[in-house]
């Protein structure tokens, strides 16, 4: 055989190992890519795994794995309620990518199956989106009907720098025409990829579908929906996606498809004219081959592997890409840890390598550094010790939860980072310190005069509100002190640090631990004696803190004149005399607002009542706090947990209730976080 057949051969071998290879681990990965899901609000009773709902929803799930690897990436199925009960009727459909093969489909939906159940454990209905597939169930009737109520956007914080109107109008005529395509597939998949050249060594590549028990007109809908969405979420982004229950689009610079489905190449170039034939003055090597025979050898070698190299470089690449995520839905936002994930080399260079300069404070978890990433964004990143026991999933589901609550009186999540052992949280950064700079530093007091004060107050019952009513789940902070509000630009207070934080579901009000992790002085009484813990822990800490910002003084460093070593005692004292203003901070006595003062006080007395039940809900202070004409219960004598000697108590505790001798862990200038997962 002539030898230039050989190296042909060689060299196609290479080739489709090395395609082989890279499809098969970019379906691999792509399939247990988690990017997002949502639960109905409404759940089914009762709530146990036996109950004629979840019998119905196990068999329908069932039924839907099954059929994934027999089927052409489509597929819906019903499961009859007994005695065709409507009330536990459920339809159910999954929907693979057009261009994946029944395997791949078979592995995604199999995956979902498990992870619906696991993000939505007792609700009517729920849909996860995968990279490769969704899976949907409900209650309601869901076949053949467009659905773009609820939905994902995802984005790449990466942008096009170069010519972006020609590159935003090169992606809205691709994608108007593969939307006709898709709506109009004769060969029932409703899927449509297209591609083109954006400039000499970028191509844009873009992708459509619907599933296919939509009509033509329906598809079309939602498809053109869901291309409407893209310059609110995506403009200029170097890659998007809208993702909806019935219709998905997508858009890349690198494809992310399978080229079995890719449009079909133009005519191949006219071939080179044939080489020379080598003459006898040609040199040769030391075995009698010429140079010219060599170099067709070690060329296309070269090449074929500097080939595998960049391709490799940059599925690495594409795996780590971190997108931002866009709520489209009436109900909580949808983010998955893959959208929220950033580079440890760009946090690391932000920080200018973690350096002392950059330090700008310390928490329960570990240091907190100033950082600011290339776009000039400014951002805090608070690298967690490496003693954390907390699991790695453990980790991302909670971030995920945190990152879900968007409040003005929150501090911002952005993401989060790991690189080996190195364990990042990533939060928007808030220029004005802490509370307890300005209120408990005598030459900083005077710049928080009373309506600042009361404007702080305020917020901080906002944010609670919204962390105990407002937001899918319930979140019990179970650290709120003067050090964990940070305050903006405008002296607008948010609550940070959620390294405590525990999560209830909405029907869920109360728990127990035997880890009591906290704050003295600001913990309630009921919580640091016997580990019980609620939204009225939350309350009695916001009490305390609400005395504390009255008054301008520390709860666990107070000592009176006369003698009085407590602040709740104290205050108790002058409200009981009928003396409340002899609490106010002197500093700030001549811009206070007598009314304001006195009902501050009633309302942080209210909150630290003994009696759990006594307390108000931070609905009814955020009501108190807006209103003059709501009439206040009479508060009664409040929870003292000092000894006679307060200094002998250290400021923060970590006990283990599980053991007969709980003694303190730990003794130090910040909270104790406890390190298990949760």
């Amino acid at each position: 055989m002539p030898l230039f057949k050989i190296i042909f051969r060689i060299n196609l071998l290479f080739s489709c190992c090395i395609t082989c290879l890279l499809i098969g681990f970019t379906n691999r990965v792509n399939c247990l890519e988690l990017l997002g899901f949502n639960c109905d609000k409404n759940t089914y009773s009762p709530n146990t795994t036996n109950s004629p709902y979840r019998t119905n929803l196990n068999f329908l799930l069932s039924t839907l794995s099954s059929n994934a690897s027999r089927t052409n990436g489509f597929y819906n199925s019903t499961a009859i309620g007994r005695n065709n009960d409507p009330s536990n009727t459920i339809y159910g459909l999954f929907l693979c990518r057009g261009d994946i093969s029944m395997d791949v489909c078979a592995d995604c939906v199999d995956t979902a199956r498990g992870m619906i159940i696991q993000r939505c454990p007792n609700q009517t209905g729920a849909i996860v989106w995968y990279d490769l597939c969704l899976l949907r169930y409900s209650n309601q009737y869901i076949f053949s009907k467009e659905d773009a109520n609820t939905g994902l956007l995802l984005h790449n914080t990466q942008n096009v720098t170069d010519d972006t109107a020609r590159f935003n109008a090169l992606l809205e005529d691709l994608m108007n025409n593969i939307m006709n395509q898709a709506s109009n597939d004769r060969s029932g998949k409703k899927f449509a990829v297209a591609e083109a050249n954006f400039s000499t060594f970028q191509r844009l590549y873009t992708l459509v579908q619907c599933t296919p028990d939509l009509s033509t007109f329906d598809c079309d809908s939602c498809l053109s929906n869901a291309v409407s969405n893209l310059p609110t979420c995506c403009r200029n982004s170097k890659g998007g996606r809208v993702l909806y229950p019935s219709c998905n689009i997508r858009y890349e610079v690198y494809r992310f498809y399978n080229d079995s489905v890719a449009p079909a190449p133009g005519p191949p170039p006219n071939p080179p004219p044939p080489p020379p034939v080598p003459t006898t003055s040609s040199s040769k090597g030391k075995d009698g081959i010429s140079e010219r025979t060599i170099i067709a050898i070690v060329v296309p070698v070269v090449v074929s592997i500097l080939l595998f190299l960049v391709a490799l470089f940059l599925i690495i690449r594409r795996s780590r890409k971190r997108y931002d995520a866009v709520e489209v839905t009436d109900g909580s936002q949808i983010l998955a840890p893959e959208s929220l994930q950033y580079n440890f080399t760009s946090i690391q260079a932000a920080t200018n390598n973690f350096s002392d300069d950059n330090k700008v404070g310390k928490g329960g978890f570990g240091q907190v550094y100033k950082g600011t990433l290339p776009n000039g964004e400014e951002i805090a990143v608070k690298r967690l010790s490496r003693g954390s026991m907390q699991g790695l999933e453990e980790f991302k589901n909670e971030i995920v939860l945190v990152a879900n609550l968007q409040h003005k009186n929150l501090v911002r999540l952005l993401g989060f980072c790991i690189d080996g052992e190195e364990k990042l949280l990533i939060y928007e950064f808030v220029p004005n310190n802490s509370l307890d700079y300005f209120l408990f530093e005598p030459e900083k007091q005077h710049i928080l005069d009373w309506s600042r004060r009361y404007k702080i107050i305020e917020g901080i019952a906002r944010g609670l509100l919204y962390l105990h009513e407002d937001s899918r789940l319930k979140v019990i902070h179970r650290d709120l002190k003067a050090s964990n509000i940070l305050l903006d630009i405008d002296m607008n207070p948010k609550i940070a640090d959620f390294g405590m934080a525990r999560l209830f579901g909405t029907d869920q009000s109360a728990a127990t631990t035997n880890i009591i992790a906290g704050t003295y002085g600001y913990m309630a009484p009921e919580y640091a004696m016997r580990g019980h813990f609620s939204t009225k822990s939350d309350v009695y800490s916001f009490g305390v803190l609400v005395l504390e910002i009255v008054t301008g003084k520390k709860n666990t460093s107070f000592i009176e004149s006369d003698g009085t070593e407590d602040l709740l005692s104290y205050a108790w004292k002058q409200w009981r005399d009928e003396t409340p203003l002899a609490l106010l901070d002197p500093i700030i006595r001549d811009s206070s607002v007598r009314n304001e003062v006195i009902q501050s006080i009633h309302i942080g007395l209210l909150c630290v009542q003994e009696d759990v039940d006594q307390r108000p809900n931070m609905a009814s202070v955020v009501l108190m706090l807006s209103s003059r004409s709501v009439t206040m219960p009479t508060p009664n004598k409040p929870a003292f947990l000092a000894s006679s000697k307060t200094e002998s108590f250290p400021k923060e505790v970590h006990f283990d209730l599980s053991t007969s001798n709980s003694t303190p862990a730990s003794i130090n200038e910040t909270s104790i976080t406890e390190l298990y997962p949760r």
